[in-house]
């Protein structure tokens, strides 16, 4: 890291007297209402901001006429997902209320704050710049959904506030037709339904696990309602190819219920055989291949589709599996 001590100044505050007292953590975000809590605290330890010649610390106090200053970390000004002009992603729909593209892997569909500049929102935000402010806050950039970063496929936007109202209503009631392509190790069963509410690991943000009983004494974290089908539809050199229904959308709810059975995702570095696995797939073998939805405006039926990249096809050919 840089010393920041000789940084110039980005931006500077004064404390006033209605702050005397305050935490430099809580005083940041009175500055720059935008950052969340963590978010601003994350900040202070990297030493982003300084308190009169100091670098701060979160819980130091602040008092009249002292200086908070922000030196260099000029993303954290960003009150929206910062443009990336040179960043492609294909485009499948668009009409005056929708959008929706086709992301690869390896990008997140947004982050949380201006630190991220490789997202779909960040895509969003300086191709179709009036999209920015649409959605329940100013990173989504009227993104409907998400998919995981490793996860290729399908992302849906909504162009007004209207739409992203009615299109995420459709997600919530589950009336939404998400399937997916998964390439499962292990012989599957010809069909299944995993029906179970899934929770964060504990010890490990990262990750999420299947909870068996729900309602469970003693076990006050919070838990996911999810379920999850799929059919086989193919067998080659111990892997299945499956094609996969989901009716909610947690995080990693297909890799976590898949693993839960004994069949993990092939490319799968948190729940699998790790990002290689032995068909050498470099990825997470899931993509999410078909979204049916009713247009905001008309109600009309819409279903888009999105065809497996060229690395999956690879994999498929190496396996002798034919879709």
């Amino acid at each position: 890291m840089a010393d920041q001590g000789r940084l110039s100044v980005t931006c500077a505050w004064e404390v006033p007297p209605g702050a005397a007292g305050h935490r430099v953590d809580a005083f940041v975000r009175r500055c720059l209402p935008h950052l969340s809590l963590r978010e601003a605290r994350r900040a202070i330890e990297e030493g982003a901001f300084w308190l009169d010649d100091r670098p701060a610390r979160k819980g130091n106090r602040v008092f009249p006429g002292s200086i908070l200053s922000l030196k260099g970390f000029s993303h954290l000004l960003a009150e929206s997902p910062i443009p990336a002009a040179d960043l492609e992603v294909p485009i499948l729909y668009e009409d005056d209320s929708v959008l929706a593209l086709d992301k690869p892997a390896g990008i997140a569909t947004h982050g949380f704050s201006g630190r991220q500049s490789y997202t779909v929102a960040n895509f969003l935000a300086a191709a179709r710049p009036t999209l920015v402010g649409v959605g329940m806050n100013r990173w989504e950039v009227g993104l409907v959904h998400r998919l995981d970063r490793d996860t290729s496929g399908i992302v849906l936007a909504a162009k007004d506030q209207d739409a992203f109202d009615h299109l995420r209503a459709q997600f919530r009631r589950a009336a939404v037709g998400k399937y997916y392509w998964a390439l499962a190790r292990g012989k599957a069963e010809d069909e299944r339904l995993i029906a179970a509410p899934l929770m964060r690991e504990p010890g490990d943000p990262r990750k999420m696990k299947p909870v068996a009983e729900a309602g469970k004494r003693g076990q006050r974290a919070r838990k996911w309602r999810a379920w999850t089908r799929f059919q086989r539809v193919a067998y080659a050199r111990g892997y299945s190819l499956l094609r996969v229904e989901i009716g909610t959308g947690v995080t990693h709810q297909i890799r976590v219920h898949l693993a839960s059975i004994g069949h993990p995702l092939a490319g799968d570095p948190l729940y699998g055989e790790g990002r290689d696995g032995p068909v050498g797939i470099g990825r997470l073998f899931l993509h999410a291949c078909s979204l049916t939805f009713r247009h905001p405006r008309d109600d009309r039926e819409i279903t888009l589709a999105s065809p497996l990249p060229p690395e999956l096809k690879n994999i498929l050919r190496r396996l002798k599996i034919k879709l």
